[in-house]
């Protein structure tokens, strides 16, 4: 590496009575304060330095590291640019690099649902504690998009780095924050005129490795792994990231305290999007049929498995699946029940608007007890909402959807690695219960790049449930109808077509327990009994709750989901804030698991947490546990459509425990 990558902030350090102009760039040291006057370009723009800085321009190494601390893998970085320029390319570069270097990281996409040169932001957090949530604070802050300046601009706190791009003809008017202006968009067109404006991003991600540390090789076998063997693309974009760092080096001197260290890097480690480890799940769980029609943000499920279905699926050079891109929901629906009908494993996935058009179909498959499977991945509702923000809403509607009475088998899954496993286990579940099951994840969970080490390949052989394929196996059952109760479980057997054995009949109107139409009043009032008694028989065979339960048992927090990725730093905060030991429950399927109820009994005072307004999950717990457990619950409900922050809902949980004196 060129000794201009790796130069120090000492090396730049230049004497106080210096002054030093650097393509348009005034730099004056003052006894306690440094101004910092732009060129004509940005003239107004002002930048007071408290004594930190002044000590690197005046050669006072010793005293400069005195007052100000390094920082290490353990910060925020928070990136505005405009969606369809090349920053999410960028952006992956950054996280994949800080993830090889060993370091604990986590990226969020913040993005527009459909027009290209709509604002987007990244948010990239380093936690040496493993914590994934965005963090309180922005601590380095990138201004690439000059539709948003303003607002970006005023929401970083006093001393926050901002790294902007002085090609973009606005002002830092901003006199409390650390200033690294860098002419992206010039250094990018003197690589390609053409592809400046995507270029740029990567000047940036030069920009900031040289800042705070990065490693220059493994930054490079990143931009590699992200342009797959493309030459021009890898080596354009690699020479991009050198100039940032060359441009950084020579014309800042660094006077903020964040910094990167290596760390141990774990053979196997990768980034996967939930969204794609479902997808993985679902191909090894054995679906033979997806139906779907394109919605953000389950689009990438559907996508993911198109995209391997024609590796892993094949016989003989034979498709052993079939794929059809419906004309909209409910058709979807419809093909997915018909393949159940038909014994194969079929599946859709879609998001809250396309759960509400499936309705009726829905209703069908819990009523004619047709095994089908829909996944779920949440975004903002009512109606269009947020099309790319994040949300718990859809959890009742999956629970109790379509018309009448209905309860419904939901996977919740709250890591990649659940993603992967509830992605196969949702079939054995539709199968052996003979009913439609919900898998349901979020965009947060389901577009983000998640790191992980391994998925756990099924060891368990697939659950067919109770299907009769041989005349021996009908003449064993007694007194066989397609809807009898013969096991006392209420759940019934099933003939599948082409096997010659009757009758396959499945019916959506009034039925006896042969299949006969009826409208017989205690008909209906036993079937709907049996139904209802098979989904509770679900309860404690469903995955069970993660519990992490202190021996004081004093406070407990029950949550579901991706809140799983934030839980760690919310019990942090809280401990920190009440004195007091918290217990978790991650709650993982609907119908609930009877531990628990059991969680509740043994804690003093249950907090429920999620992400929605209505507190959905609470109100399915006050409706079905006894009344003396009820005053022990308390509901903490926010959504504003971004990831969940520790501290916010840490906080209103705080509000909570004081207002009931816990």
């Amino acid at each position: 590496m060129s000794n201009i990558f790796s130069a120090s902030f000492q090396d730049a350090a230049i004497s106080a009575s210096a002054i030093v102009y650097r393509n348009g760039l005034c730099f004056s040291a003052l006894p306690s304060l440094l101004i910092l006057k732009l060129s004509s370009t940005h003239s107004k723009a002002i930048l007071y330095r408290r004594q930190a800085a002044v000590e690197s321009f005046t050669g006072d190494i010793p005293r400069r590291k005195k007052l100000m601390d390094k920082i290490v893998n353990d910060f925020t970085i928070n990136i505005a640019t405009a969606n369809g320029t090349g920053s999410q390319s960028a952006n992956l570069i950054l996280l994949q690099t800080l993830f090889d270097m060993g370091i604990p990281v986590s990226g969020k996409n913040l993005f527009p649902s459909n027009i290209s040169g709509l604002p987007t932001w990244y948010i990239v957090r380093l936690s040496e504690k493993g914590y994934q949530a965005p963090g309180d604070r922005t601590h380095i802050q990138v201004l690439v998009n000059p539709d948003t300046w303003a607002e970006d601009l005023a929401a970083v706190q006093p001393g926050t780095v901002v790294i902007w791009n002085t090609d973009s003809k606005m002002e830092m008017d901003r006199e409390d924050v650390v200033s690294y202006p860098v002419p992206m968009t010039k250094i990018a067109r003197g690589l390609n005129p053409k592809l400046a404006r995507m270029i740029a991003n990567v000047v940036y991600v030069g920009v900031i490795a040289e800042l705070i540390g990065m490693d220059q090789e493994v930054l490079e076998a990143a931009i590699a792994k992200q342009f797959g063997g493309k030459e021009k693309a890898i080596e354009l974009n690699s020479e991009a990231s050198r100039l940032g760092r060359a441009y950084c080096a020579e014309e800042h001197v660094k006077s903020d305290p964040y910094y990167v260290e290596a760390r141990e890097v774990k053979e196997g480690g990768f980034f996967i999007e939930g969204n794609d480890a479902t997808a993985l799940g679902s191909i090894f769980g054995g679906v033979q049929m997806l139906a779907w029609y394109p919605i953000t943000p389950s689009s990438s499920l559907a996508e993911g498995i198109i995209g391997w279905l024609p590796e892993l699926r094949t016989h003989e050079g034979k498709a052993t699946y079939a794929v059809l891109q419906a004309e909209d929901e409910l058709a979807a629906a419809g093909m997915v029940i018909g393949a159940g009908w038909a014994g194969a494993r079929g599946m859709t996935a879609t998001s809250g608007p396309g759960i509400s058009l499936m309705q009726e179909f829905i209703g069908l498959a819990y009523f004619a007890e047709i095994p089908s499977v829909f996944w779920d991945v949440n975004r903002v509702g009512p109606s269009t909402g947020l099309p790319t923000r994040t949300q718990q809403g859809d959890l009742t509607m999956l629970y109790e959807g379509s018309h009448g009475d209905t309860q419904h088998i939901v996977f919740i899954p709250g890591t990649v690695e659940e993603c992967f496993e509830f992605g196969w286990r949702v079939f054995d579940a539709a199968e052996k219960y003979q009913t439609p099951v919900f898998g349901f994840s979020d965009l947060d969970l389901g577009m983000n790049r998640w790191a992980m080490r391994d998925f756990e390949y099924p060891s368990e052989p697939m659950d067919r449930g109770k299907v009769v394929l041989t005349q021996e196996q009908m003449d064993s059952i007694e007194n066989y109808g397609r809807y009898r109760d013969v096991d006392g479980d209420g759940i019934p057997y099933r003939t599948l077509p082409g096997s010659g054995l009757d009758p396959i009949l499945y019916r959506g109107t009034g039925h006896d327990e042969d299949g006969t139409y009826s409208e017989k009043p205690d008909v209906y009032y036993k079937l709907m009994q049996r139904l209802k008694r098979k989904i509770e028989g679900a309860r404690d065979q469903l995955p069970a709750p993660i519990v992490r339960e202190e021996e004081e048992q004093d406070i407990g927090v029950v949550f579901y989901g991706s809140m799983e990725n934030t839980i760690e730093e919310i019990d942090d905060i809280l401990e920190g804030m009440s004195g007091k030991k918290v217990s978790t429950l991650r709650v993982r399927a609907l119908p609930l698991h009877s531990e628990v109820q059991a969680f509740i009994e043994r804690h003093n005072t249950v907090i429920v947490l999620e992400i929605n307004r209505d507190a959905q999950l609470y109100g399915i717990m006050r409706k079905e546990y006894p009344n003396h457990l009820l005053d022990k619950m308390h509901s903490v409900a926010y959504s504003d459509g971004m990831p969940p922050r520790a501290r916010l809902y840490a906080e209103r949980i705080m509000e909570v425990l004081k207002e009931v004196g816990a």
